[in-house]
Order: structure tokens, then sequence, then C-alpha cells
């Protein structure tokens, strides 16, 4: 049985996830971005302002991602993004710088927008032997 430890070494492990959020027009949009995780299972990532996903996430923030792909084990994670500021803006920098301290230098760029994720559902997928599928909803 996988545990929400589990999904957050899972998480912590891999650098990247594929993460799609809603265009104006309701199309699907996918990115490749760095994400790091908090122990709640909250995901962090920035973008530029001008970029697709940051301004489809003001507008509408559902977000959905896939982490980890290899040796057949993958993550899916669908949850509610929130552009960051002030006190929460400075937590989830440094959580995010601590993961990757080589973007400390484009962490004040212009136009810069952090976000966090919230979890909503999470599955974990195991396709090798024995297969494993489960599934997390949270509130």
């Amino acid at each position: 049985m996988v545990t929400k430890s589990d999904l957050y070494d899972f998480i912590r492990a891999r650098a990247l996830c594929v993460m799609s959020t809603v265009s104006k027009s309701g199309a699907p949009e996918a990115a490749l971005v760095n994400v790091a995780v908090t122990p709640a299972l909250e995901l962090i990532f920035y973008s530029l302002q001008t970029n697709r996903k940051c301004v489809n996430l003001r507008r509408d923030p559902r977000f959905a991602a896939v982490i980890g792909w290899e040796n057949e084990q993958t993550v899916q994670y669908e949850g509610v993004a929130e552009e960051l500021f002030d006190s929460r803006l400075a937590e989830c920098k440094k959580i995010y710088l601590e993961r990757f301290p080589d973007r400390e230098g484009c962490s004040a760029w212009p136009g810069l927008t952090f976000f966090r994720v919230r979890p909503i559902w999470i599955r974990y997928s195991f396709y090798g032997h024995p297969w494993t599928v489960e599934e997390f909803k949270f509130p």
C-alpha cells in the first residue's frame, strides 16, 4: 500500500513534471516545468507572467500533471493552483530554492510568478509486476 509519505518521496525524487492548464478557449495546454513538493503534497513551480500557463492559471486555476514515467511508475495529479504573494510567496520560494538552489539567480527575474498547487486527486500507478494503482482524494 502506497502512503502519503511514499508519494512525497516519489515526487521529491523527480525534478520535472508535465503540467496541463486550460486555455481561454477551453483547450488543454501542456508544459514541462521544474517542480518542488511539500510534505502536504503541494506542488510549487514558477512561470513568467507572459507564459500561457501563468495566463491560464490566473483565469482558471485547475491544474493537472504527470510526474515520473521511468520504471513504469507514475503519479497523475490534479489540483487547484494559487498564485503566491507576501508571506506565502516567501515560504514557498524557500522550499523551491532548497530543492533547486541553482535557480536562485532567476528567482528575482521581473515578471516571475510562483504558484502553489493543492492536490484534489492523485493516482499512483506501477505498471510492472505486480501491477498497482492507488488513488487518493483530498478535501
